[in-house]
């Protein structure tokens, strides 16, 4: 166990590929916490601080190829992404509660989907797929990985991808990792979107963002109805793609107080 300073102590696990590397903070009943499209598990800090105050164990391991957790073989699919989340799971004792944000809610539902003994139920934040992005929007989303970009042109596309409109997208200046995305962008390519949209039989929360335009709002309407009595939907204003640097007090209340509910 390595402590970095920040109330987070970090482990280091073996997974069904390699070591990985998992951040916990506070305890109590676990929440698994996993990142979004080519970011750190640290985006987490915040409101994993938040939510440890208030009596739970929250677990984020780093995605395969970022600080202590190894890269793995080049064709992991989602399926293998999901059983790194099951091995922590199984290691700090399960079933947990699983919670995605972005890409990272597409490896919660299939951890859910695969791994039903594991998963005490999903929160996922920012669900996109169904309804898409305005093109120059996710043009913006593409160039946030650009390296090419000068610095001033990289932070605008971070703007206009995940932040929204106000707020600073300084704490997004850095912190991608394009390989890592290119990895786990090539993870969904051979899996039928059916296997896991509706997270196996789980109970679901669904945070949409209300200036979200890379998951646009009706993403969340849609899965919602798909799911019927499972799912519940609750918007978050003030906040883009993003959200967790943008709105980490209110995120936090609307997480505990459904965990509390379904706990």
């Amino acid at each position: 166990m390595i402590d970095d300073g920040s109330g987070v102590h970090i482990d280091l696990i073996a997974g069904p590929d390699g070591r990985l590397e998992v951040r916990v903070a506070g305890r109590g009943t676990t929440l698994v916490m996993i990142a979004s499209l080519g970011r750190s598990a640290d985006d987490f800090d915040e409101l994993a601080e938040l939510v440890a105050a208030v009596g739970y164990r929250v677990v984020a391991p780093e995605p395969r190829g970022i600080r202590g957790s190894e890269p793995g073989p080049d064709d992991v699919d989602l399926r293998g992404l999901s059983d790194d989340v099951a091995a922590v799971i199984a290691h700090y004792g399960g079933p947990a509660f699983v919670l995605g944000h972005a890409f990272g809610n597409r490896v919660a539902r299939m951890v859910a989907t695969r791994h039903p003994t594991l998963v005490a139920g999903v929160i996922l934040l920012g669900c996109g797929g169904a309804i898409l992005p305005e093109p120059v929007d996710g043009r913006a989303l593409i160039d946030v990985f650009d390296e090419s970009l000068d610095a001033e042109r990289h932070l605008e596309a971070v703007r206009r991808a995940f932040f929204a409109p106000g707020n600073d997208p300084a704490p997004w200046r850095d912190g991608w990792h394009p390989a890592v995305a290119q990895m786990q962008g090539r993870s969904m390519t051979d899996i039928d979107p059916d296997v896991w949209w509706r997270s196996g039989d789980a109970r679901v929360l669904v945070v949409q963002a209300a200036n979200d335009v890379i998951a646009p709002p009706a993403n969340g309407e849609k899965l919602i109805g798909d799911l019927g009595n499972r799912g519940e939907l609750r918007m978050l204003g003030g906040a883009g793609h993003a959200m967790l640097p943008e709105q980490p007090v209110q995120l936090a209340e609307m997480i505990t107080d459904w965990l509390r509910r379904h706990g």
